[in-house]
């Protein structure tokens, strides 16, 4: 029997009992609910069951449980987050608040604004949204960063917003780095981020969690960038795809990783594909929150800091520090032998591609734009590594001709602690050009994107085709100390201070499916129908429209140039869907027609028009092997249908195996995806008919798509509870 294929929908593991025809908890009206500060929080749980330190953490901020509830990976959870960031994004989110029918935030300590990703951008239109949401934070008393302070992950960080032992928000797919300094960071979309602030709660399923075993010590040259690439090319068949991961390890092997390092790595875990990327709370953790409360200190001596200052530090580590219990379950548990690891480079233009630098540099690759910037890669550390392979080449030493070298701090704060060691200058005096303190290139931004033919190297998180500049450009990745010495030499190279191993590198996937997951998966499927509502078709069908790729990001979707600006109408959006992906999409998609692609469609970014733009070229079903999480998030609050078809795919990729790769090719099958029956039928274009089963669309998510989507949804029934 072939493995049966899944809905991607949130909802589809709560299949076991009948589901309530009521909106979740979380959006009813809480004004009878406050925020917990974290320092009085109780890391308790209610049992002496064992919980890995994901669960603990959701555990505290997990609101509405039954009594004694102990919460696993699997469960569904209203959770009511320690802070939640919007950044450019802000503007849309505030207009979905209103839109719901909210005219004040729930807790005004909860929400961190930013601007941070369009910041070059002195237009009209920009300059007018920044205002609106500047306005916005001084008339709900919310904290706020203006344009040019930083980019936000780095000042949630920073200022002490992302805590350690707290789960923390953002709509934003990086927000997984505050897993640096073991706060849960992980992202939401635009619609969850109007809920919070409307009512201090959104709704989150715990991920199956990854354990990743790191034993050995980080070699000399070799960063924490080195080994996030290394484990996102060495473990490149979506091992970790939407889980959530714990990095563990001996202590000598956790003091090698210092917090910048990191950082980087729960940085990229969302390039991994993962939903978090936790470390431990350590002396390593302790050292570095000390050392910036000082820095907060000497800024500001009259005056304490509201949040990073000794007294919680001291309090957090004396009595509130949170592990996982020696017993905790794992979905599986990876290895990686840290001494064995070379610098690597990710490309060109994809993540799961990583090439050890000594083989990399026989090739000699040319390049024509290097950037140190993005929340990943331009702390004052990393601006100090960079200068430091200036300063080894000599006073005189250059950008190398024919090169442009982009440099912008993570923020403020980082940038003046690099001016204050020289560094920022070293790199300037060299030819670097500088940016203010934003996301600016790493999206695709302002100044300095790469042009049609170009090879770019980049500290930055993402070498998505188009998503720095042109998609006929080569985007590579690497660690600041690569990025500087390519820029120096104007190839791919390193800068020399890496002794090699004689060792491959060491890693293991140790990852074996529970006994439970094992009987649950050959249990045979239980047939009945689900109720249709009244609005909902019983069936949708269409022809095939096969996207024959996997990991078709959000950026290949829907290109980020166009991400933040704000009313784009329907029209255009129908115009570019897929632009960076395939340009010939929308001559060969037609309204009514069913998309399908391969694995982990939709991986990438928070976008929510990466769902919006399909609706707009009339695609209403798209079907995959699997789907990014946040894809799946966002299609569901915007009414696109989503259907995981493994085995579709897979008799599709058999069908066309011998014919002429095509990106987007119209198939001249048709599909019927059967609600009421829970099945897909697949009519072949030599007339043979077949169907698997899928999971169920139970009435209640029906129910999101009848009213349009989760906004919709959420507006109707505050609606309700008013009348």
């Amino acid at each position: 029997m072939m493995p049966l294929a899944r809905l991607a929908i949130p909802q589809r593991r709560l299949l076991r009992q009948p589901l309530p025809r009521r909106l979740p908890r979380f959006f009813q009206p809480t004004n009878n609910v406050t925020i917990i500060p974290s320092s009085t929080r109780s890391f308790a749980t209610p049992s002496v069951a064992p919980q890995n330190l994901t669960e603990k953490i959701v555990q505290k901020y997990a609101v509405g449980l039954a009594p004694g509830k102990v919460v696993r990976s699997g469960d569904y959870v209203s959770i009511q987050p320690h802070h939640c960031m919007t950044h450019d994004n802000s503007w849309p989110v505030a207009t979905k608040f209103f839109s719901i029918g909210a005219s004040k935030v729930h807790n005004d300590r909860q929400i961190v604004l930013t601007l941070d990703h369009d910041v070059q951008n002195k237009s009209e239109a920009n300059l007018r949204k920044y205002a609106n949401i500047e306005n916005f934070a001084k008339q709900q008393g919310v904290d706020f960063y203006p344009a040019g302070r930083g980019i936000g992950h780095q000042i949630l960080v920073e200022e002490g917003y992302a805590w350690p032992g707290t789960l923390t928000v953002a709509s934003d797919s990086h927000s997984n780095m505050y897993g640096g300094i073991s706060c849960l960071g992980t992202p939401v979309v635009r619609t969850d981020a109007a809920a919070i602030w409307a009512t201090g709660q959104t709704w989150w399923q715990i991920p199956p969690v990854a354990r990743v075993q790191l034993k050995g010590v980080l070699p000399k040259g070799v960063s924490g960038k080195d080994v996030i690439v290394a484990l996102c090319g060495l473990f490149n068949n979506d091992e970790v795809l939407n889980h959530a991961i714990e990095f563990t390890g001996p202590e000598e092997t956790m003091n090698s990783l210092k917090i910048d390092d990191r950082l980087a790595i729960a940085n990229m875990t969302t390039e991994w594909g993962a939903l978090s990327g936790l470390f431990p709370m350590d002396s390593v953790l302790k050292s570095w929150l000390q050392n910036k409360a000082a820095e907060h200190a000497a800024r500001n001596s009259s005056t304490q800091h509201p949040r990073m200052n000794p007294e919680r530090i001291s309090s957090l580590f004396e009595s509130a520090r949170i592990t996982a219990d020696s017993s905790a379950s794992y979905a599986k548990t990876l290895t990686l032998d840290l001494n064995t690891l070379s610098p690597f480079v990710a490309g060109p233009n994809s993540v799961k591609v990583a090439t050890p630098l000594p083989e990399l540099e026989k090739k000699n690759v040319n390049i024509n734009k290097a950037y140190l910037v993005s929340c990943t890669n331009s702390r004052a550390s990393d601006i100090g590594s960079a200068a430091a392979v200036f300063r080894a080449a000599g006073p005189d030493a250059k950008v190398a001709n024919g090169v442009e070298f982009y440099i912008a701090a993570a923020s403020t704060l980082e940038q003046a602690a690099a001016e204050k060691a020289g560094d920022w200058q070293v790199l300037v005096n060299a030819g670097a050009k500088p940016l203010p303190a934003g996301c600016g290139p790493c999206i695709g931004l302002g100044t300095g994107l790469l042009e049609a033919g170009e090879v770019g190297i980049s500290a930055t998180n993402r070498n998505f085709k188009g998503r720095m500049g042109s998609k006929d450009a080569l985007a590579y990745l690497a660690s600041p100390e690569v990025v500087a010495a390519s820029a120096l030499k104007g190839v791919i190279t390193g800068p020399g201070n890496y002794n090699p191993s004689a060792a491959a590198v060491a890693f293991n996937d140790a990852s074996n499916p529970s006994t439970s997951d094992a009987a649950s998966a050959a249990a045979p499927a239980a047939e009945s129908e689900t109720q249709i509502l009244p609005g909902f078709p019983e069936s949708i069908s269409g022809e095939l429209i096969f996207c024959d790729a996997d990991n078709i990001n959000t950026d290949g979707i829907y290109p980020g140039k166009y991400t933040y600006q704000d009313n784009v109408p329907k029209e255009t959006m129908a115009q570019v869907v897929m632009e960076n992906y395939d340009p010939e999409f929308v001559k060969i998609a037609n309204p009514g027609d069913i998309v399908i692609s391969g694995y982990n469609f939709g991986t990438g970014s928070s976008r929510e028009q990466a769902a919006t733009a399909l609706l707009a070229k009339g695609v209403k079903l798209v079907l995959a092997g699997s789907f990014g999480n946040i894809f799946s998030r966002n299609s569901i609050n915007n009414a696109l249908m989503t259907v995981e078809t493994p085995d579709l795919v897979t008799r599709l990729r058999e069908e066309f195996k011998g014919e002429e790769k095509k990106l987007t090719r119209r198939t001249g099958w048709k599909a019927e995806w059967d609600v009421k029956r829970s099945r897909v039928v697949v009519t072949e274009k030599s007339g043979k008919v077949w169907e698997m089963k899928v999971g169920e669309l139970p009435p209640n998510v029906q129910e999101v798509f009848v009213r349009g989507g989760l906004e919709g949804w959420v507006k109707g029934r505050l609606e309700e509870v008013k009348n």
